[in-house]
């Protein structure tokens, strides 16, 4: 379980296709601390398993499932930031929404509008989700706990202030870059709750 706040913006070092699995190894600083081999860390909200750690970096294993349903097939580059959170500890604080780590979509970024220090992102996603994306609801934006902003046909926005521009990957969005989406927890629960009880 995440909480959506990005602890550290990572870097990808290197991508080795080995098999079937793609090897991916990450540059990283903060979020080592307390990082064992088998692991789970979020990389753009997509909870994986760390399969190698060391000073500088971690490494994960990504199967064509996970290529499949993220949008990772696209943005795993050398040199490209990722937005990287350990899980919540017990004892923690908890911040944020409940971040599960499982992509639930891929959106589109339609605009990134500055607004002085901050910034307004718009995301169109995919159909399936928009029941789930209610305005002052939570939403998880390549791992970012952000807040519904707005709604419209096809589109939602969210505000982002300097804090996260600076910290996380969002703040160097362009249009047309896919982004991992995950909708609340809380909304997919009670959407099964509501469809067992009419059935």
């Amino acid at each position: 379980m995440f909480t959506g706040i990005v602890e550290e913006r990572g870097r990808v070092e290197s991508c080795t296709q080995q098999g079937d699995v793609l090897r991916v190894r990450i540059g990283a600083g903060a979020t080592l601390a307390g990082l064992a081999v088998g692991g789970s860390i979020a990389v753009n909200g997509c909870c994986l398993t760390a399969v190698h750690v060391d000073g500088s970096g971690f490494a994960c294993e990504l199967t064509a499932e996970t290529l499949a349903r993220t949008a990772f097939d696209e943005r795993l580059q050398p040199g490209v930031p990722v937005n990287l959170e350990r899980p919540m500890r017990a004892d923690g604080r908890f911040d944020g929404h409940l971040v599960q780590g499982h992509v639930d979509g891929i959106g589109r970024v339609r605009d990134l509008r500055r607004l002085g220090e901050s910034a307004e992102l718009a995301v169109e996603p995919p159909g399936a989700l928009e029941p789930y994306l209610v305005l002052k609801g939570s939403v998880a934006v390549d791992g970012v706990s952000l807040t519904v902003a707005g709604l419209g046909p096809g589109v939602f926005t969210v505000a982002l202030i300097p804090y996260t521009l600076e910290r996380t990957n969002l703040g160097v969005a362009r249009p047309g870059d896919r982004v991992n989406l995950e909708a609340d927890v809380i909304a997919k629960y009670v959407e099964r709750l509501l469809g067992a009880r009419s059935s």
